[in-house]
């Protein structure tokens, strides 16, 4: 931990390891190298050691469960109140992730397992992930994609997104961002069942419901990382 401790700071020679640790010279160096071998360290361009990878993917990982920690009971209401089915959606490269879900107990429904990857161009939920990113990103998103720049626009303006049969023939869904403490879209909450009834204009049923859930969860993540 004291040679972590002492690469937050920035990179550091093995005789600055030594110097701010206090540790004896061997033993720092066997603890940088095997933290090496980890991925806990890496060495920069001048064989420095610094910070390594496997601290961002786990940062990351962190962050994800507090998503999902939060965002499931939020799911199960916005299931009670709308009575259809509620996901929430990652982006990942090029497709987006179910990464968790309240479903319908009966009737007929729209399921999307946990774990589903989804085209980035069609559907509310990819709408609202690809409306905040940089306009190159958004160039490239729309080539072949179910819905337009105004689209986008329209979606940013009002901040909810709604598709009818895009995804997916007889489904529609509504879908608003969840915001990261930095303010950056970070996922999408989205309700999505059968036409028949959400309508063609399931936005004007449930957009009220599912931005006060993403509003909900977007306030605990920030509220989290204000105790932290």
């Amino acid at each position: 931990m004291s040679v972590l401790d002492a690469l937050e700071s920035g990179p550091a020679s093995l005789a600055q390891l030594v110097q701010i640790t206090g540790l004896a010279r061997p033993t720092a160096h066997r603890l940088a190298v095997a933290l090496e071998r980890h991925r806990m360290v890496a060495r920069d361009s001048q064989g420095r050691f610094v910070l390594g990878p496997r601290l961002g993917e786990l940062s990351v990982a962190t962050g994800e469960d507090r998503l999902l920690a939060i965002a499931n009971p939020v799911l199960v209401q916005l299931r009670d109140l709308t009575q259809e089915s509620a996901q929430l959606y990652r982006r990942q490269g090029d497709v987006r992730v179910c990464v968790a879900a309240a479903e319908r107990a009966s009737g007929l429904r729209d399921t999307v397992p946990v774990g589903s990857e989804l085209p980035m161009n069609a559907g509310s939920a990819a709408q609202v992930l690809l409306a905040w990113e940089d306009s190159e990103r958004i160039r490239r998103a729309l080539r072949g994609a179910h819905f337009t720049s105004a689209t986008l626009a329209q979606v940013r303006r009002r901040r909810w997104a709604q598709s009818v049969g895009e995804r997916e023939q007889g489904v529609a869904s509504v879908s608003a961002p969840i915001a990261g403490p930095g303010g950056r879209v970070i996922a999408a909450v989205s309700v999505s069942g059968p036409i028949e009834r959400l309508t063609r204009s399931p936005g004007r049923l449930h957009a009220q419901a599912v931005i006060a859930a993403a509003e909900r969860i977007s306030e605990s993540l920030h509220n989290h990382e204000g105790q932290g």
